[in-house]
């Protein structure tokens, strides 16, 4: 079993910053890959970033453009998403999620596991 934590979210101005922190409990944590989605109201669920078991990083380009970094850091079973450039349109609740299989593809259906997700809105 695999639980998932997320944290950092907030509310910040357009132009802020945000670090988002997702605390995972898998003793495989290191073989998994975790993926960054997004889900505003009444969108669907959005790819924002994953990163696979080899360290390998892939972004939605269309979605955050270079302004999000995607690191891990496995000795602290951590993943974290750091966003810059805040803009309204990416006011949505953030999830992440994990991937027994290590691809880190863009497809939610991959991800056996997610956490509740944390809030960011970023007002103008």
């Amino acid at each position: 079993q695999v639980q998932l934590v997320e944290s950092g979210g907030g509310l910040v101005q357009a132009g802020g910053s945000l670090r988002l922190s997702c605390a995972a409990s898998g003793r495989t944590f290191s073989a998994y890959a975790m993926g960054w989605f997004r889900q505003a109201p009444g969108k669907e669920r959005e790819f924002v970033a994953a990163i696979n078991r080899s360290g390998g990083i892939t972004y939605d380009v269309d979605s955050v453009k270079g302004r999000f970094t995607m690191s891990r850091n496995n000795a602290k079973n951590t993943v974290y998403l750091q966003m810059n450039s805040l803009k309204p349109e990416d006011t949505a609740v953030y999830l992440c999620a994990a991937d027994s299989q290590g691809y880190g593809s863009r497809w939610t259906y991959e991800y056996e596991y997610w956490g509740q997700g944390t809030q960011v809105t970023v007002s103008s």
